[in-house]
């Protein structure tokens, strides 16, 4: 099968981790008999370099004609780059938020699944770890504060900003509708997070997810206020199964439960539309400190791939040959610098790669 891919290598070690995953797509290919092309698109800091904005026009239309969309990294050093004297709608994040409404990616999955070779890395104590999690982040992804108006301004001669937090009905339900959906193929149990006993947009929230819920019998809900989910994620994180949330909750929560896996540099995350069409990227940002280095964690961005092979190519046979090949290196020994311990073998960001694509 030939699929049109469209890559955002992005900014700092974002061309690094993107070309390793592309690495492993190439041996994908070359066993499975598919054929990936790639179109080479720019966004963020490196949009800023060349063109003076984020993100151009002409990298949304192609972005939209390609059938699903690999980026790496966006944006740098927010206290040196000069990205970041720029206002803030020129600014590389920017094209992030816009690209995501462009394209309807109103779905944001991001798997916290701890391995069994990495639990050293755990920063939680064995017996809270105890057989190891496996939960699935469903974060609304374009709306709520990050998309509602904004504004900054003398009111009574104090200088005073605004945020709105805004959601629909309709906003709410489908993402709630994915996330029943996704929990239907786990382990059939879905935590809706919200702060329903302060904001009127998640009592909206609690109420649209009671109706949806209705329609998955075999589903089991309960809701959680978003502070006490943020606890119970270090206190027993096994309890979840699919966390449903809002834009800025999901934001907070998943880069908790990022680090409760040991290491961003391994989480992977999709953003999804109403049909097949998704964006992948790792959950972690582009550390411009280490960029060039060959020292970057690639896994995040390969298991990225693999969640691409799954949901918009339908390749599940060949996201389950990524995944293992992932787990097959870790459990050899194999450690980027982020997740070595002793004993263990310290490779490079390029090695890394070349290992995972060998044992596809």
């Amino acid at each position: 099968m030939n699929f049109n891919v469209g890559v955002i290598k992005g900014d700092g070690i974002g061309p690094e981790i993107v070309t390793e995953a592309m690495k492993v797509l190439d041996k994908v290919a070359e066993k499975f008999g598919h054929v990936f092309s790639y179109e080479q698109l720019l966004m963020g800091g490196a949009s800023i370099d060349v063109h003076g904005i984020p993100l151009t026009d002409e990298t949304i239309a192609k972005a939209k004609a390609s059938d699903a969309v690999l980026m790496g990294s966006i944006g740098g050093n927010t206290s040196t780059s000069p990205w970041y004297k720029l206002e803030p709608s020129k600014r590389p994040e920017a094209g992030l938020l816009k690209i995501r409404k462009e394209l309807n990616l109103f779905a944001n999955l991001r798997p916290a699944y701890l391995y069994e070779e990495l639990k050293g890395a755990c920063p939680l104590r064995e017996d809270i770890i105890g057989d190891g999690f496996d939960m699935m982040i469903m974060r609304e992804l374009t709306g709520g504060l990050y998309f509602g108006e904004r504004s900054t301004g003398m009111e009574n001669g104090v200088m005073t900003a605004h945020d709105n937090l805004t959601y629909t009905e309709e906003e709410i339900r489908r993402i709630a509708i994915r996330g029943f959906d996704i929990a239907r193929k786990r382990r059939k149990k879905v935590t809706s997070v919200d702060k329903a006993n302060v904001l009127d947009s998640s009592r909206l929230w609690r109420k649209v997810v009671e109706e949806v819920a209705k329609d998955y019998p075999d589903v089991s809900y309960e809701h959680m206020l978003v502070d006490n989910c943020a606890m119970q994620l270090v206190r027993d994180p096994k309890q979840f199964d699919v966390i449903l949330t809002e834009n800025m909750f999901g934001d907070i929560l998943s880069d908790e439960a990022a680090m409760v896996t040991g290491s961003l540099g391994m989480l992977s995350s999709a953003s999804l539309n109403e049909t097949k069409f998704g964006l992948y990227e790792p959950s972690h940002g582009s550390a411009p400190d280490i960029a060039g280095q060959d020292i970057a964690n690639p896994i995040a961005t390969i298991l990225s791939a693999a969640m691409m092979l799954r949901f918009s190519f339908d390749l599940d046979e060949e996201a389950d040959a990524v995944e293992a090949a992932v787990k097959q290196v870790l459990k050899e020994g194999y450690r980027t610098a982020d997740i070595d311990s002793e004993g263990m073998t310290r490779v490079g960001c390029s090695q890394m790669g070349d290992l995972i694509a060998e044992r596809i």
